[in-house]
């Protein structure tokens, strides 16, 4: 198929899955060739290696133009500098830059409720192909767009650029938005964060709305909704469908480091499993409880023992299964697990609601997140 026949393809995809959901964006969808953006090419994970390897694939593929109109994410850099074409062989690195999928993409445009005239911040500007369908869908004059990497930054504009879209593209930190362009009608976010900054609400017009990525160290991430009131407070919900993003570079966890000793520790039964752990919204409510946790495991004393630590705190706990009960190991200045326990608990006596009932709310720039009684 040609590539006018792939977005038009891609978009009947989308509609038939129910993420496009609007003629104005299916509209931007058939207009806007993602292939322009993914002109450096990607990388494709090799199939069944441990740990991850990637390996690029370039424009010259016979595959190549497919892959761009398939509905998946496409990592475009690695390790922070690494592109495809820097690349022969392959490499384990984790992936720090990527085209997000259409249907994520689309999905969250949706779900931004614009309108024609309305002005837009989108934090993260990535390979540019977002930015390019708030170009088409708005006008380039109502969007600007935030990218904290240089050279992400540089490819994005020379992409955008190459199909006619010149939109106002900043180089910096998406966490502190864009004061010069405020106010915003609406504000996206292409990252996760732990919480949402407040800049982004002081530079929101009141009734305007934020889309962004709440996440956490345990890696379950939500994504929030909210409407900046007059007093510069945001309240909002959770949407649902488990979307996840690359976090923010500067809400990355630190290292590990050096373990404590996972031996001296207090050591009691547990009524919260570490089985949870693999559970998306148990996990989310982990994190809610815990959320500068990391987790890990470890073979260790003839079994797998599943590791929460804060290293900034240098509270830890490990869970581990014995003769068909849980137990818990904890040591640190706090009782990390404790509180994991507790949070927990409330939430399955709630009947451990969907995460699509919850809600969110900013005020003095302290970030909750709860459940309806």
């Amino acid at each position: 198929m040609s590539d006018r026949e792939l977005r038009v393809d891609l978009a009947d995809r989308l509609t038939k899955a129910g993420k496009l959901r609007s003629a104005p964006w299916r509209r931007a969808i058939e207009a806007v060739p993602r292939q322009e953006f993914l002109r450096g090419g990607f990388f494709d994970v090799v199939d069944g290696s441990v740990p991850t390897f990637w390996t690029p694939v370039m424009p010259d593929d016979p595959h190549w133009l497919e892959r761009c109109y398939a509905d998946d994410s496409l990592v475009t850099q690695i390790a922070g500098t690494i592109v495809p074409g820097d690349l022969q062989g392959r490499i384990s690195r984790a992936p720090t830059s990527s085209s997000t999928m259409p249907g994520l993409v689309v999905r969250m445009l949706e779900d931004l409720r614009v309108d024609d005239g309305m002005r837009v911040l989108e934090i993260g500007t990535g390979t540019g192909y977002s930015t390019a369908l708030l170009c088409e869908r708005l006008g380039e004059d109502l969007v600007t767009s935030v990218e904290v990497d240089p050279d992400v930054a540089l490819r994005a504009r020379n992409a955008l650029a190459s199909v006619g879209y010149r939109p106002e593209l900043v180089v910096g930190d998406g966490l502190a938005g864009h004061k010069g362009g405020a106010p915003y009608d609406r504000v996206i976010v292409t990252c996760g964060v732990l919480n949402i900054p407040q800049a982004w609400i002081d530079q929101t017009r009141p009734g305007g709305i934020i889309l962004a990525t709440v996440c956490g160290w345990l890696y379950s991430s939500e994504l929030a909704r909210l409407t900046v009131a007059e007093d510069g407070t945001a309240r909002g919900r959770l949407l649902g469908g488990q979307v996840s993003f690359m976090l923010a570079r500067p809400h990355t966890p630190p290292p590990l480091g050096m373990l404590p000793d996972l031996d001296n520790g207090e050591e009691r039964p547990t009524a919260v499993g570490a089985d949870l752990l693999g559970d998306w919204a148990a996990r989310f409510i982990m994190q809610l409880a815990a959320p500068r946790a990391q987790r890990l495991e470890l073979p260790r004393n003839g079994r797998t023992e599943h590791i929460l630590l804060d290293v900034e705190a240098g509270s830890w706990a490990a869970v581990y299964e014995d003769a068909g009960r849980w137990l818990v190991r904890q040591g640190g200045p706090g009782r990390l697990w404790d509180r994991v326990e507790n949070r927990v608990a409330h939430w399955q006596a709630a009947g451990a609601p969907d995460l699509a009932r919850f809600e969110i709310s900013l005020t003095d720039g302290v970030q909750t997140v709860s459940w309806p009684a």
